[in-house]
């Protein structure tokens, strides 16, 4: 026996007699027992612990799962999280007395059998331990625990939803929905639960998900400076381990687990106007007026809860909204998508012939309390009662409400309020209240109360489609669970119009983004509070290169409108939301990268580059895709802003011209500038400025081609709103560089040809040339139409049919 299992050994003697003396005094943590059988699976093992069974399973190929049944019967296996089917390769069992074996490909769990202990070594080989139980799971109750090692210089980050650095090493964290208006850097927890985390330490990487949906908790070296622990208050332990060995192999295999995201219409990348509230009908037309005549491209506009006759959901306010079919007509003809709020919560006005509540009520579609009476509690319209999005014939019931909105041409559904939050001192409803299942049976809403939101946006997109087949919904959720993004985009909820906000941003999208919700975005220049001119000007920078662009504001705050605080600070706003635009198709295709792969579009510096381990630490700095490098502006402060790339060659986006590598860069960007850089080998599509994304730029489709190694790009497009690309109706086309000293060669290829663009023409730019080419050839041909830009040191062509492959050679 090797000392490592002896000195464990030593540690779960000191551990047991510990136990022992607490559990005689009627309390404390019992851990599991030593093993005392084995038996083979076809995918793993099964483990006798005394009372316990426990199951270490190969789920797919770098994916292993843990499962515990206390006294020895598990229950049926099901999850709200998990989609993806198991498919174990061939996995080989070893018993070798003291310990158990599992290897599958390069991946190796040894499970010690007394104490009964787990290790994972990752896709490094078995020789290489990745991950280590530093004592063995035990139970308090219906409470359990797992603990880790904590190794030296590891980092953790995930978790989705949680405020201050996106290093979660040093803190702990609890998982419970909460509505946290102005939460601020230690607030926790917040909105969304899930029970997701990275490691990663010397550019290697493995993760951890908790599927579990009650309270839970993570502590990243508190209470123990060499442990770190995960656990819950009640259900069956069960968790997944994914090798690595790098971070973008883990956060691919987690998404693949629990669904990815889905791929929004185009318009959703679109600028969306919002705030608490415009009303009447005349202010919505005023808004959207100015957006056009201001000449400021925007792609939706929100009501918020006033639109609604007493606050209540799926009613409208004929008083202030007397023409409101007409008025979504008119929003979109201009090119406005109408976005409305749909609460949860159904107002309880029995024999009003409030339509929602009384057909929810003949279907038995409410929550009950412990007693089998209706749930009842305040919210916005005052007494409320709540849908059982537990119950398939409750979702059914809840998306049919959309049905007249949707028949007006009502464009997106934003369900807020789903934590749930309700009017009470608790915040939310009683852990006791009924969820009744499709079975005929029942739980708890403390086993529901994490899900709670993921399903009420289930409820909204099922619903939603149903009733415009073959179309993609928009829906944006504030609450969730793991897999949420199944169904919903999301936001941070009620941030502040602070400059602290503005910084935390980034970490918080960041962190959603490897934690499977990757649309998502911050209310620009805050909830809260209103923003003075340069805070909200930084903030519409930033948020240009974020995957949801809202803004939204408060009732009763100052304006947060791109036109707000005067002309000058409109034009720099104005300014980076047509950047926006002009990216659109790079944005476009890196979002279905996204959807197919899980891997973020916006995504820390890490992701792509995990030996980097200066920017382990990094909460400012993010990549959009893997071209372009982002250091907004989030700091109200005169100091110069320290800028430090990953390894490589770099442009600047503005200028076209290389950026000097030698030393970091100490910028002092003025209040119309952002910090903006692209990687030397990247290829962009960008398009010309539109208003709305339904209107057809005029122009040719733009390829800035930047020099470098791995010269590579790709476009990706479709129509933008149905669902017709999942049976192959898209584009995609490759597009690749080479260069020596005295040549550069770039190729399109088309990958998928089952869709018509809306450009024939295309404009290729090619930066990093010292001076005027001698010869540009196109497919063979000597080019004679061609321009030489001087100050961008680039070359544009142009290419008059270029849906096709071609070859554009440059001679120095």
């Amino acid at each position: 026996m090797n000392n490592l299992l002896r000195w464990d050994r030593i540690v779960f003697t000191v551990l047991l007699v510990l136990v022992w003396a607490s559990a005689c005094a009627g309390q404390g943590w019992q851990p599991l027992r030593p093993v005392t059988a084995t038996a083979k699976l076809a995918d793993g093992v099964e483990l006798t612990a005394g009372p316990a069974k426990v199951r270490v399973t190969v789920f797919r190929e770098g994916v292993v799962r843990v499962r515990v049944a206390t006294n020895g019967k598990f229950a049926k296996d099901v999850s709200w999280a998990v989609v993806e089917s198991p498919e174990p390769p061939a996995v080989l069992v070893e018993d070798q007395g003291d310990r158990v074996i599992l290897t599958c490909a390069k991946t190796q769990v040894t499970i010690g059998k007394s104490p009964l202990l787990i290790r994972f070594t990752d896709g490094r080989g078995s020789d290489v331990v990745a991950d280590e139980d530093s004592l063995p799971m035990a139970w308090n109750g219906n409470r359990f625990r797992v603990w880790k090692k904590l190794r030296e210089n590891e980092s953790f980050y995930g978790l989705g939803d949680k405020a201050g650095p996106m290093n979660r090493r040093g803190r702990s964290f609890s998982m419970w929905n909460t509505d946290r208006p102005g939460w601020g850097e230690t607030s926790d927890p917040l909105y969304i639960t899930v029970p997701f985390f990275i490691s990663l330490r010397s550019g290697h990487a493995y993760g951890i998900f908790l599927d579990n949906t009650y309270r839970s908790s993570f502590d990243f070296g508190v209470e123990s400076s060499s442990d770190y622990s995960f656990g819950a208050d009640d259900g069956e332990l069960n968790y997944y381990y994914f090798a690595g060995p790098d971070p973008q192999t883990v956060v691919a295999a987690y998404s693949a687990l629990v669904g990815g995201s889905v791929l929004p219409p185009l318009w959703g990348f679109g600028y969306q106007q919002s705030r608490w509230t415009y009303t009447p009908e005349a202010r919505v037309e005023e808004v959207a007026a100015r957006l056009r005549r201001d000449r400021i491209p925007a792609d939706a506009i929100y009501l918020d809860i006033d639109y609604q006759m007493g606050l209540a959901p799926f009613t409208i306010n004929r008083s202030t909204f007397p023409q409101f079919e007409e008025m979504v007509g008119d929003l979109k003809r201009n090119g406005f998508h109408t976005v409305l709020i749909t609460d949860l919560h159904i107002k309880y006005a029995p024999n009003t012939g409030y339509q929602a509540l009384d057909s929810g009520l003949r279907d038995d579609v409410f929550v009950k309390r412990s007693d089998g009476t209706l749930y009842i509690a305040p919210v916005w319209p005052g007494d409320s009662v709540f849908p059982d999005f537990t119950l398939t014939r409750a979702r059914k019931w809840w998306g049919e409400q959309y049905s007249e909105f949707v028949k007006a041409g009502v464009a997106g559904f934003w369900n807020d309020m789903d934590e749930p939050s309700v009017f009470v001192p608790a915040k939310t409803m009683p852990s006791d209240n009924l969820h009744r299942l499709d079975d005929g049976t029942a739980t708890n809403h403390a086993e529901i109360h994490n899900v709670y939101g993921m399903l009420n946006s289930r409820a909204t997109y099922e619903g939603v489609l149903k009733l415009r087949p073959g179309e993609r919904p928009f829906v944006l959720t504030r609450a969730s669970y793991a897999g949420g993004a199944r169904y919903a985009a999301t936001w941070t909820g009620d941030n502040s119009a602070s400059w602290n906000h503005l910084g935390m941003t980034v970490p918080n999208l960041l962190s959603l983004g490897i934690s499977g919700f990757p649309f998502a975005g911050a209310d620009v220049g805050g909830f809260g509070g209103t923003p003075d001119a340069a805070l909200l000007t930084r903030w519409f920078e930033a948020a240009a290169l974020q995957p949801l662009f809202r803004s939204h504001a408060e009732i009763n705050t100052g304006p947060h409108e791109p036109w707000a605080d005067g002309a000058e600070q409109e034009a720099i706003r104005r300014k980076f939301i047509e950047l926006r635009y002009r990216l659109l198709p790079y944005i476009y295709t890196q979002f279905e990268h996204t959807a197919r792969t899980g891997i973020p579009m916006m995504r820390p510096v890490f992701l792509n580059y995990p030996d980097e381990q200066k920017f382990y630490e990094d909460d400012r700095d993010f990549l959009l895709g893997d071209d372009f490098f982002v250091a907004p502006v989030v700091k109200e402060s005169l100091d110069p802003e320290r800028i430090e790339f990953p390894n490589g060659a770099w442009f600047d986006y503005w200028s076209g011209l290389p950026v000097p590598m030698d030393k970091a860069l100490e910028l002092r960007p003025r209040v119309d500038e952002l910090p903006l850089f692209v990687r030397a080998g990247a290829i962009v599509p960008e398009q010309p400025l539109v208003q709305y994304t339904d209107e057809t730029p005029i122009g040719p489709l733009e390829l800035r081609v930047y020099p470098g190694n791995e010269c590579r790009g790709e476009l990706y497009e479709d129509d933008g709103h149905s669902l017709d690309y999942r049976n192959g109706s898209f584009l995609r086309v490759q597009y690749s560089c080479e260069q020596d000293e005295r040549r550069i060669e770039v190729v399109s290829k088309i990958l998928t040809n089952n869709f018509t663009p809306w450009w024939r023409r295309l404009s290729v730019q090619v930066f990093g040339l010292r001076a005027k080419p001698q010869e540009i050839r196109v497919d063979g041909r000597p080019e004679t139409v061609w321009k030489f830009d001087d100050l961008t040191k680039s070359a544009i062509i142009e290419i008059p049919e270029a849906r096709r492959e071609w070859k554009i050679d440059i001679t120095r």
